[in-house]
């Protein structure tokens, strides 16, 4: 497996890891925009633009493109987050040339036709719906807000009912023409694909993307606060958040390493007492999610109306306790764990085009699976120490929940149990 990266004059990159054995390829176009990219009035348009792009071109119809692509037994998905867009397929190896043009049409050719444009809309109306109405998922929109208040970090990829019915065709068309450019773009490809070829394909099918500025985002700064919403359910769905590390902080793998420690297997400390010693939880888990110039450290747990009165003291009690008490065997536990789930991950074409595309947006460049595995090895007790007493002592927390809520304690009170005046 060999990584090859080559830049066009229009800016854009085209990056292989290449496995030539493999008869089938994973490929897309990542796109270095979000939600945190929009503006107020727009927020949302990110989705409904990824929506959209399936929707019919200038050669092809929303159903001619979705025939085209699985003809050939192939797939086409797209995604949104909070920082990037991405337009994936996977298909067979003599089929990398048809991906190719498909995704490349429909990012540069896309009519946004009214009448689909409506029923598409219908669609995200559907989904943000059922987001609603799932409230393990929801809460962690909630916590995004009360972390962000106020800021593009803050807002839902989804967008609000409001902003979605308001979406005119411009409004798409002239967000695409501003951000899908050359520089904010990355073509990628993993498995059985080679890389001139690709360099070829990408020259012929976006070569004429424009050589503009890159998008701009506005800077994010953690607040915290309390976020509560109560509604009549069998479970509290809780989440507790913390400032975190940037993707680029010394303590980045620590704070992974950290988080499972604290709650990422079966060995964890807050699976150990809360579920097992205590039984007040059937779900439970911690996370360390890091993003260009921020980050958000949190707990989530599902649990009782009555045991909720107990839980949140729990977990206060299970953050702090690695700030002093932390054994090698530990931390070589959580540490061994953290580094065979990223090796593992990797053993699919769509996983390393993943990583591959992620790390040219983030970083500029391939992290060699040497360097991370090292960086892994080098967290010790004196990190996961470090990282702990950064968490629980540096920042505000973060507190939503939805769900039964008379028997979970203030906020007043959570907060002081970190040390803060109430």
């Amino acid at each position: 497996m060999t990584v090859r990266i080559t830049k066009l004059d229009n800016g854009l990159t085209v990056a292989t890891d290449a496995t030539p054995q493999l008869k089938s390829a994973a490929l897309g176009i990542w796109v270095n925009v979000g939600a945190r990219h929009e503006p107020a009035e727009l927020n949302g348009v990110s989705h409904m633009l990824e929506h959209m792009a399936f929707k019919g071109t200038k050669r092809r119809s929303a159903r001619g493109i979705a025939e085209e692509i699985e003809a050939v037994g192939g797939h086409l998905n797209a995604y949104t987050s909070r920082e990037h867009t991405a337009y994936v397929a996977r298909v067979l190896s003599a089929d990398v040339p048809l991906a190719v043009d498909l995704i490349s049409d429909i990012l540069q050719h896309s009519v946004f036709d009214q009448t689909e444009l409506e029923r598409e809309r219908a669609v995200i109306l559907q989904e943000i719906g059922q987001a609603m109405d799932t409230p393990d998922d929801l809460v962690f929109d909630n916590l995004q807000e009360i972390a962000y208040p106020s800021q593009a970090l803050g807002r839902t990829i989804l967008g609000t009912p409001e902003r979605v019915r308001g979406f005119r065709r411009d409004d798409l068309a002239s967000y695409m023409s501003a951000n899908y450019r050359g520089p904010t773009m990355i073509l990628a490809a993993a498995g059985g694909v080679d890389h001139d070829a690709l360099v070829d394909l990408a020259r012929t099918h976006l070569g004429g993307l424009s050589n503009g500025a890159t998008s701009a985002h506005e800077p994010a700064r953690y607040v915290g606060g309390d976020h509560r919403v109560v509604r009549d359910l069998e479970q509290v769905h809780l989440l507790l958040g913390f400032d975190g590390v940037t993707y680029d902080d010394p303590d980045f793998y620590a704070a992974q390493v950290y988080a499972t420690l604290l709650g990422g297997g079966m060995s964890s400390r807050l699976f150990q007492e809360v579920r097992e010693v205590r039984g007040l939880a059937y779900s439970i888990y911690a996370f360390a999610a890091s993003y260009v110039d921020t980050g958000l450290f949190g707990v989530y747990v599902g649990t009782g109306e009555a045991e909720a009165a107990e839980i949140v003291p729990v977990i206060a009690e299970e953050l702090a306790k690695p700030v002093t008490d932390v054994s090698d065997d530990e931390v070589a536990r959580a540490r061994a764990q953290h580094k065979a789930g990223t090796l593992m991950s990797l053993e699919s074409s769509s996983s390393r085009v993943e990583q591959l595309a992620r790390q040219l947006l983030i970083f500029g460049r391939p992290i060699p699976l040497d360097e991370v595995v090292a960086k892994i090895d080098q967290v010790d007790t004196a990190a996961i120490r470090r990282v702990a007493k950064r968490v629980v002592e540096s920042s505000t927390p973060s507190l939503a929940a939805i769900g039964p809520l008379s028997r979970l304690e203030s906020y007043d009170r959570l907060v002081t149990r970190f040390g803060r005046p109430n």
